[in-house]
């Protein structure tokens, strides 16, 4: 079973779970109050705008009682993906790297972007094709990833950048639009793999992709 994680703001967990559900895994939404992630298979951060993206984008869900657990529930080997907010929220959180800031030139996007995979070693990526290319929704004002130049070649180094625009359109550092940790367990994203299908079915490469979340077997990037 998935646990989907809800902060106040968040607006995007029936997405992902209509995803799941159109797969036919069974997920539950999980509080923010919450402090115990035992029992699930894997957890999602969702999109959104937790706690209404007040002094910056998950700045203050990494507070919330919950990113305890999910501190924990990653560091004994659990399969965690965040969203969109999802993804800033592990950032602030220090779950991964670097910070999402306001996208180039102020402006919001919505809309779909091209994307490829980069690394098929992580919770996200391990059903697809190093080198495949589809194309996502994206819906963000703040996914414009930067991190010091160590560590954007410390991550280049090692393979964390699991997903890459082809075609920028936040000013990404790298072009970067996903990226894990060095275990590959722990996943953050700008794109919205389950919104792929505009209400009409998920497409074939987001399959796989959330797919990828339940069947990802520890293929650490650690060499």
């Amino acid at each position: 079973m998935i646990g989907i994680i809800v902060f106040p703001g968040t607006n995007c967990e029936f997405d992902v779970q209509g995803a799941y559900h159109e797969l036919g895994v069974e997920s539950v939404l999980i509080g923010h109050r919450e402090q115990r992630l035992d029992d699930y298979d894997a957890v999602i951060i969702p999109g959104g705008f937790s706690y209404g993206d007040y002094l910056r984008t998950g700045a203050i869900a990494r507070f919330s009682p919950i990113m305890e657990a999910v501190g924990r529930y990653s560091e004994s080997g659990g399969r965690v993906l965040g969203i969109c907010n999802g993804f800033q929220v592990l950032t602030e959180a220090g779950l991964l790297p670097g910070a999402l800031q306001r996208n180039a030139g102020l402006r919001f996007v919505c809309g779909e972007t091209r994307v490829r995979v980069e690394q098929n070693r992580s919770v996200l990526t391990s059903e697809m094709t190093v080198g495949e290319e589809l194309s996502l929704p994206i819906n963000h004002f703040e996914g414009n990833y930067t991190a010091d130049a160590a560590t954007l070649e410390r991550l280049e180094a090692e393979g964390q950048v699991v997903l890459r625009y082809l075609q920028n359109p936040n000013g990404s550092a790298n072009d970067i639009a996903g990226l894990a940790n060095l275990e590959g367990n722990v996943v953050g994203l700008m794109p919205h793999p389950e919104r792929a299908g505009l209400g009409f079915g998920l497409s074939q490469q987001a399959r796989l992709m959330l797919r990828s979340v339940l069947s990802w077997m520890g293929n650490s990037l650690v060499s």
